[in-house]
């Protein structure tokens, strides 16, 4: 068994290295629909080679923790983005590239009303839902040719909470 991870709450300074947070903080950029909606704009660099944007539903089986995370993912011809269609968080694990491989993987939990970007290439876990019913909507690329490789860890790394009691911290992201 590797290290054990622990998770931490999604921010976008956080999680800026491996895609993007999709929220509504701060004023929106505009309002609309005779002043009754604000629109914020553009929350998400989609990116894909090749292909196009689709949309598909997702409903994964929710998980619990501690995790074990066996093996990580990534897309190399497209971004993807999980958006909750519930009001739950969910687990969300990335690991920077290391030559061509993951490195040390860092877990992330999100608040209702977030979503994430993966942005293309960025090694992450799978969809890991905390809760039922593990909705989401995904936009990610579709098109022809391989766009999935996968990693599996020769040992597995244990993804738990924080202990409040321990007074650990969150994890530093360089």
């Amino acid at each position: 068994m590797n290290d054990v991870i622990h998770i931490q709450p999604l921010t976008k300074e956080a999680f800026a290295p491996f895609g993007d947070v999709i929220d509504t903080a701060g004023a929106p950029d505009k309002v609309i629909n005779q002043g009754k909606c604000g629109r914020y704009h553009d929350r998400a660099t989609l990116d894909f080679n090749g292909g196009r944007a689709g949309v598909s539903l997702f409903k994964a089986e929710p998980r619990s923790l501690p995790l074990s995370l066996q093996m990580v993912e990534r897309h190399p011809d497209g971004s993807q983005a999980f958006i909750p269609m519930s009001e739950h968080g969910f687990l969300i694990v990335v690991a920077p590239d290391e030559d061509g491989a993951p490195g040390t993987p860092i877990a992330f939990e999100s608040v209702p009303g977030q979503a994430i970007n993966f942005h293309r290439g960025i090694w992450h876990g799978v969809l890991t839902p905390l809760s039922e019913p593990g909705l989401f909507a995904v936009v990610d690329r579709i098109g022809t040719g391989a766009n999935l490789e996968e990693h599996w860890f020769d040992a597995p790394y244990s993804v738990a909470p924080i202990r409040e009691d321990a007074g650990e911290g969150p994890a530093e992201v360089s």
